[in-house]
């Protein structure tokens, strides 16, 4: 918010001036498009000045020469100007087309270096919304606006000197109009801007609505929630249309009144001139002339007027554009470079706190993972294990204390050395809408052979189902996987991190979604991916990790318990009795560990207790 504050308190030729930097590469082509708007500029003033020469030599004095040459050099005329306006037009709108691409390119790749916390706090609707309307705002206020300003600048200058030229004290009356339009002007783009603001605020909250009704859908059609997303939409809609209609209203009003203002200056200085006119000091054609080139003057006047709207528009968005840009990326200070981790993990007197919250999550943590060792964290909901976990890849910063891999302090590591130790598998499988094979092989792994594709996919039990698909590892899996099953998209992770070979592995609920075949079959695959990794397993089934090297128990963002299964059951604390609700309800938990009955799903692991 501070940020977004110190903003909103730039200049607009701030704005402008750091806007511009990005046409900066392509100034060659811009200088086209300049030349093309001075060619036009230039022939404004031609059509009036040849009209006293024209009307004073062919109907006044009959010149046969201006007779005959008068409609070529009008043709002549109109070719020149549309050369220099087709070359004017192409040129600018070819510069605004690369100016889009190259902004959209930086806001992604600064959305790509963000850190988590950014993610928690701004909806991925008004972000979308941002690369996809904010950022074509821009390109009218970078390259449009000032072909108007520089093309229509010109014409007025222009036409302004054939007037004095003609009568300086009528061109200066004319003048008088001036400060009025400027009033105008200045009035209408306070107001702009603010709606401008409002229209690109409404955008991003349609386009939540809309990506949260597409992304749920089956949950919206299940639970019979049409009418209220119908709803929901309807009145983010009619926001926008509000704020729209708000922009419109003080557009709409700017170009009338600078044309009255216009309008009543001709009619004052037409009246004055019929009153003082003296064929000694203005010819009949000299007269049209001059009101020629002040009925002109309105067209470029319109325009300058004009661009006030799209201006404030897209300084509006230029202010979006730029607040995204100026965030601040993932803070990646360390300075060591690991290499391939022993795997050894530990949290030394880690607090954590979401944001601005001031209850910690995560309080006075301290344990050791060593190498190899499989550790379950449990708990009941909210009490702080996949903040933990997620403080292992540095998603998060503790609060207080630090986290260690191998002896070194996370902070101390360069988050590209730290991230390639670790693989994530987690109950939310992430896929793209790509090959099965890029979904496998992704991101640094992106050049393995399909030999270790394959390797990775046999051993993750996925290989299965990949070899019934029409076109195999080259099978598109559609938005998300879709087009596959819970099972199917575990595995799919699984054989990703099987394929990275990092040495430490993350586990968060990855088989809580699961029916049992399909979880057999993950589990399976899930101990061949285990298999000398330093592991973290996040689960709330505790049958899953009764075999785990030691299981840690949060309650309320602290360590209450730690030991193995046996050992916990015995204790009688916080993990028993989150045992006897899942198992044994009704007997004695004991007595069921001692008889060695199974619970209602099997192990992950068979490791050593």
């Amino acid at each position: 918010m501070l940020l977004f504050a110190i903003m909103t308190r730039m200049t607009s030729t701030e704005l402008y001036v750091r806007l511009l930097r990005y046409v900066g590469p392509y100034r060659g082509v811009f200088a086209l498009a300049l030349l093309g708007m001075v060619i036009v500029a230039a022939t404004q003033p031609v059509l009036p000045a040849m009209v006293k020469p024209l009307l004073d030599g062919t109907f006044v004095e009959k010149d046969r020469t201006l007779i005959t040459w008068a409609p070529v050099a009008i043709i002549a005329l109109f070719v020149v100007r549309g050369l220099g306006e087709y070359m004017a037009q192409y040129s600018i709108n070819w510069v605004g087309n690369r100016l889009v691409q190259d902004l959209r390119n930086v806001m992604f790749r600064k959305l790509l270096e963000l850190p988590t916390p950014y993610y928690d706090d701004h909806p991925s609707g008004n972000l979308i919304s941002k690369l996809t309307f904010d950022v074509s705002q821009v390109t009218t206020a970078a390259t449009n606006v000032l072909t108007v300003l520089f093309k229509d600048a010109l014409s007025i200058v222009g036409l302004l000197g054939w007037m004095l030229w003609l009568d300086w004290k009528l061109t200066l009356f004319s003048l008088a109009m001036g400060p009025p339009i400027i009033a105008v002007v200045r009035a209408i783009s306070v107001r702009l801007r603010t709606t401008s603001r409002d229209v690109q605020r409404g955008m991003g909250d349609m386009t939540q609505v809309l990506q949260e009704s597409i992304e749920g859908q089956k949950v919206v059609k299940l639970f019979g929630g049409q009418a209220y997303e119908r709803d929901r939409f309807h009145q983010e809609a009619n926001n926008l249309r509000r704020y729209l209609m708000k922009q419109t209203t003080a557009a709409a009003a700017s170009v009338p009144v600078v044309q009255l203002i216009a309008a009543i200056a001709l009619a004052a200085i037409i009246y004055l001139a019929t009153l003082i006119s003296d064929p000694e000091q203005i010819t009949v054609g000299g007269f049209v002339s001059f009101v020629g080139a002040m009925l002109m003057l309105t067209a470029p006047l319109k325009k300058m007027t004009s661009i006030n709207e799209p201006l404030q528009r897209g300084l509006a968005a230029a202010e979006s554009v730029f607040e995204l840009l100026d965030e601040p990326t993932e803070p990646d200070r360390g300075m060591v470079s690991i290499g391939r981790a022993r795997g050894e993990i530990g949290f030394e007197g880690v607090s954590f706190a979401y944001g601005a919250e001031k209850r910690l999550t995560l309080d006075s943590i301290t344990f050791t993972i060593a190498p190899g060792q499989t550790v379950a964290l449990v708990g009941a909901s909210g009490a702080g294990k996949t903040t933990l976990a997620h403080l292992v890849p540095r998603f998060y910063s503790p609060t207080r204390g630090r986290v260690m891999l191998d002896g070194h302090d996370l902070e101390a590591l360069t988050l590209a050395s730290l991230r390639a130790n670790i693989a994530l598998v987690s109950q939310d499988v992430v896929l793209f809408n790509d090959t099965v094979a890029a979904n496998i092989a992704y991101g640094a792994m992106n050049g393995a052979s399909e030999s270790d594709i394959v390797a990775a996919a046999e051993a993750a039990h996925a290989m299965e189902f990949i070899r019934q698909m029409p076109q195999g590892l080259a099978t598109l899996i559609g938005e998300k996987g879709v087009r596959l099953s819970g099972g199917q998209r575990q595995r799919l992770a699984i054989a990703r991190a099987l394929l990275k070979n990092a040495p430490v592995l993350v586990l968060d609920e990855a088989t809580s979604a699961l029916d049992s075949e399909s979880e057999q079959h993950v589990q399976a695959a899930l101990e061949t991916l285990m298999q000398g990794r330093t592991t973290i397993v996040i689960a709330h089934r505790l049958s899953t990790v009764e075999h785990a090297d030691r299981i840690v128990v949060l309650e309320g963002g602290r360590i209450v318990e730690t030991g193995t299964h046996r050992e916990l059951l015995e204790h009688g604390g916080v993990y028993a009795r989150l045992y006897e609700i899942q198992f044994a309800p009704g007997r004695d938990m004991q007595e069921q560990a001692e008889s060695g009955e199974p619970g209602f799903a099997a192990p992950v692991v068979n490791r050593k207790s």
